[in-house]
Order: C-alpha cells, then structure tokens, then sequence
C-alpha cells in the first residue's frame, strides 16, 4: 500500500469525523475553521467557532455585519487580524462573486488571510479538488516521513515541500485524504512524544527508522525574544461600575478591540494626564500583567484611577456588566473582571 492508500486507511477507523466544521460541510464552513485553527489548538477552536456561526450561519450574514461585532465574537482567539481578514474577504466574495467561493486558489489566495495551504484545504475539502495543503501539522509529518532534516520554515526547503506534498496525492477521496494528514500530524504526529506505534506509515518512515524524531523537524532558529513594558491607565467608577475604554485602531497590535489607555513611560503617563487636567495623586498600582504574543512580551502595569466622569473625545463609558458584548482582548478582559474585587 501506498502512503495515501495506508492514511487512508487510518482515517477510516481513527480520524476525527464529528468536529463541527465536519458537519454541513460547505466552503464557508471549511474556511472560518481554517482562519480560527491557524496557530490555534481545535479544542480551544470548537466553542469559538459554535459561536461564531450560531452568530454568522453564513457568508452574506457576515458580510453584513460591523466588524466591531465580528472581532467581539473573535475575542479572546488571538490574532486579530485574522479576524479582520474574515470580514474583509466575506465582503469582498458577497460583492464580486455573489457569495459563491471562488473555485480557483489563485482567486482564493488574493482575499485577505487566505494563504496557499488555507485556499488548498478548502478546495479540496469542499470541492474534492487534487491539491496538497502544506500546514504545520503536514510539514512535521513530511519532514519526518521524508527525512528532511533542513529547517521546513526556509524557502527552498517550503518549495521542495510542496512538491512532495503533491506527489503523495490519492487520485481521489481529497476530502478524506486531507483531513487524514492534517489528523496524523495532530493526533499522532505530534511535536513531542509521537505516537509511533500508532502510526500507519511508520514503517516508511524516515525519522521513526533512524530514531530521529525528536531532531525532526529542525527548530525555528532562535531568535531574542524582547519584553515590552506599558502602563495601564484604568479609569474606574466603582460606584456606577462603569469603566472608560477606547477602540484601538484597526491595524496592529489588538486592532479594532476597545482597551483602556496604555502607555510607554510615566513621563508620556503624566503628559496626558495634565492635558486633561486630570489628577492621579490617588491612583494605585494593580498587579503587573503578563501577556506574550508571537513576537514580543507585553509586560503591563495596570493603574488605577477612581473617578466619576470622564469626557474624552476617544474614551466611552463601559459598564463592567456588560463585558461578553465588548470587543476585549483576553487580558484586558480578565483585568476588569478583576475590578469587582478591588
């Protein structure tokens, strides 16, 4: 048997067949679990995405709607842009192609988000189109079967990787087919401690025959990690629970998300605070926060101002109560639930 036949095989007894993007299976589907699952585990995924399609049971209702309300139902997923990606390539469709998805990935790979892998995997899991997808779970399955030892992430090795990856294809059964390999890599395949014994093409494989599959795939070179440092400035109505935030603008870091001010240093801190002739004498310091992101760490200190108003061109009154209808990055969110216990 060949390596498509023996996945095959596998996934016929041990895939995962009831995920819920498995059900109703149809391109939109296929493509909001594929945005929600780039660097993001499936079981974090499975409450976020029965949200969001309860919420966007399709393109057209998507399209439709502001995208402060897609990013709330985003929130607390990470990486936002992906989210506004989403948005922007649901409106995009619904204008230009009447909400059908385009059937080319040339066409799919020009929307917002939707990289080579992403355009394969929905058309060849809503179309059975004859495509490979190339995301990190099929890199490591590759690397190791093929016994690459080059870091997959270079350009020559990525390209190399697509070859091979197309050149492993079954004749038919795409939609099975892909989602074998992606269930391999997650279930058996996995980074550390691989199931090997478990695995249908062990027997082939490169990095189970020489002991290597703890060295392959190579590492992401190591790069500095840098910390960021940022004061919080909450401005905080205890008594009508209401707390002030701004909406950050759409691109970079929590783009589109509402936030209390942050800033770089006490002298920034202090500047703002005498433009608007506002006091912080009495404001007090809240554990320091940590929350890192793909590229840096982002140490905060959260400070506390109580208050009772506050008029400010970009900051709106929120009540605490009412925080599952706000647009909050997950630390954000967790600092002011927080309040109630301050």
């Amino acid at each position: 048997m060949n390596f498509a036949s023996q996945l095959l095989g596998w996934f016929a007894h041990a895939g995962r067949k009831t995920l819920p993007w498995q059900q109703e299976l149809n391109p939109y589907r296929v493509w909001v679990s594929e945005i929600m699952l780039q660097q993001t585990q499936v079981n974090t995924v499975i409450p976020y995405y029965q949200r969001f399609m309860h919420r966007f049971p399709n393109i057209e209702t998507l399209a439709r709607a502001p995208v402060d309300e897609v990013l709330k139902f985003w929130a607390g997923l990470g990486y936002y842009a992906r989210g506004r990606n989403l948005h922007k390539t649901a409106q995009l469709i619904v204008r230009e192609f009447q909400g059908e998805f385009p059937k080319t990935a040339e066409i799919l790979k020009s929307f917002p988000g939707i990289g080579a892998s992403t355009a394969h995997a929905i058309l060849a899991i809503a179309y059975g189109q004859r495509l490979p997808i190339l995301d990190g779970n099929v890199k490591r399955v590759l690397t190791r079967f093929k016994g690459i030892t080059e870091y997959p992430g270079l350009p020559k090795t990525e390209k190399a990787l697509w070859t091979y990856a197309e050149s492993l294809l079954p004749e038919s059964h795409m939609p099975a087919y892909t989602q074998a390999i992606m269930d391999l890599g997650a279930m058996i395949c996995t980074q550390k401690n691989p199931s090997c014994l478990l695995c249908p093409i062990s027997a082939g494989c490169y990095a189970f025959i020489h002991q290597m599959t703890e060295r392959i795939p190579q590492a992401k070179p190591k790069r500095a990690y840098p910390h960021k440092q940022q004061i919080c400035l909450v401005l905080y109505n205890p008594e009508a629970q209401v707390v002030f935030l701004e909406q950050r603008p759409p691109s970079g870091i929590w783009g589109g998300l509402q936030v209390p001010l942050f800033f770089d240093d006490e002298a920034q801190l202090t500047s703002w605070a005498q433009q608007q002739n506002l006091s912080l004498d009495s404001a007090k310091n809240l554990p320091l926060r940590v929350h890192k992101f793909t590229h840096f760490q982002l140490n905060f200190q959260p400070r506390l101002q109580m208050i009772n108003t506050f008029h400010h061109a970009t900051l709106k009154p929120c009540s605490l109560n009412d925080l599952s209808n706000l647009a909050l990055p997950a630390p954000v969110k967790t600092l002011l639930q927080d309040l109630k216990y301050v």
